[in-house]
């Protein structure tokens, strides 16, 4: 049996430390073992089943987040309780919603009457149920209702409605997951989650249902996730890890790598290697190159990464190099496979099934 080594991966490519993964994946397991408040891994940080069957398997979790219906798909096969935590309004994504929770527990965010109608039409054509979390903008200015009255009057809406269920409420606070102070960051993280919290109970004293409150990302797992009244935390970069996340103090390490190949050193402080920003996204900002001193990102262009480095550095043609991207969901979206690498040895090729936008699954069929 052929051993692969990654000096054989082809370049630009995903590099994935299978033990620091592990390590991130038991690390964030234990936290949510005991208490309340449970996780909700969400699938669009990596998009790729492999990683999230390991997820599940390590505990502690009720179910998976997804961004998207085309990620929901990809993972209803192997998993039975679903939260696409966005809006889903278009027929046609609504229809392919409604097809999965024939086989899954699905639920999904709203925040508009809009919306409502649209899953509710669907999941009543499909003679289906479709749970709904009443999606609450707890500060992030994105998608959401206002909390209190107005989440109220959408929940008596979801609840009045024969063809979806009232679950509970979602928030999720965005805006507080890059802060670098700790102690601003709780403060920001626990002001957001009161006024979910709040609703939530705004929402019960009403007599409606109100089971779930649903929050968090991998920057407040720690300070959302013991918040009462939170029952589930949907982080996801986690298990993988970025140079944004690695700013702040977190107890997870850095498993996902951009492997590159150096094409050119045109000078003797510069170097040029294969994985531009069609291999590493850079809208957290540029990558950090890993394990080289003195060496420094200081550009991307399409298929170019050009790297300063101090005069003495070896680095020539034909070298090896790897970058920490700023942000690790779509920097994974641009690659079809994940390498999973144990020290020098290639253990696995992971399919990043859930890249992209899928139409229906099938495809779609032109005239």
């Amino acid at each position: 049996m052929n051993v692969m080594h990654i000096s054989d991966v082809p370049t630009p490519a995903l590099t994935v430390d299978v033990t620091a993964m592990g390590r991130n994946i038991a690390t964030m397991a234990a936290f949510f073992k005991d208490g309340a408040c449970r996780l909700r891994p969400h699938f669009k940080a990596h998009k790729t089943p492999e990683i999230a069957r390991r997820q599940l398997a390590a505990g502690s979790v009720v179910g998976l987040t997804c961004a998207t219906v085309a990620e929901a798909e990809v993972v209803a096969p192997f998993c039975q309780d679903i939260l696409v935590a966005n809006e889903v309004v278009t027929p046609d994504k609504c229809r392919r919603l409604a097809a999965l929770a024939r086989t899954a527990r699905l639920t999904v965010a709203v925040d508009s009457t809009a919306g409502l109608e649209a899953v509710a039409a669907a999941a009543a054509g499909a003679g289906v149920s479709v749970h709904v979390l009443v999606d609450v903008n707890v500060g992030q200015n994105r998608c959401g209702v206002a909390p209190g009255d107005q989440a109220l009057r959408l929940a008596r809406a979801v609840h009045a409605s024969d063809a979806v269920v009232l679950d509970g409420v979602m928030g999720y606070e965005g805006h507080v997951q890059p802060m670098a102070g700790r102690q601003a960051r709780e403060e920001a993280a626990r002001k957001a989650m009161q006024g979910l919290v709040a609703t939530a109970e705004l929402i019960r004293s009403s007599g409606l249902p109100c089971g779930i409150v649903s929050a968090g990302g991998t920057g407040t797992f720690d300070i959302s996730g013991r918040v009462t009244g939170v029952t589930e935390i949907q982080a996801g970069s986690y298990v993988l890890m970025d140079s944004d996340y690695g700013r702040l103090d977190l107890p997870f390490e850095q498993a996902l790598f951009v492997l590159g190949t150096v094409v050119s050193r045109p000078s003797a402080d510069r170097v040029i290697a294969d994985c531009g920003h069609k291999a590493c996204s850079k809208d957290h900002g540029l990558p950090s190159v890993e394990g080289i001193e003195g060496a420094v990102v200081a550009g991307l262009n399409d298929e170019h990464a050009t790297i300063t480095v101090p005069a003495d550095s070896r680095l020539k043609v034909g070298d090896r190099l790897r970058l920490r991207p700023s942000h690790v969901d779509p920097t994974v979206n641009l690659h079809d496979v994940l390498y999973a690498v144990d020290g020098e040895r290639v253990v696995g090729v992971w399919a990043v099934e859930a890249r992209g936008y899928k139409t229906e699954r099938e495809g779609l069929r032109l005239a």
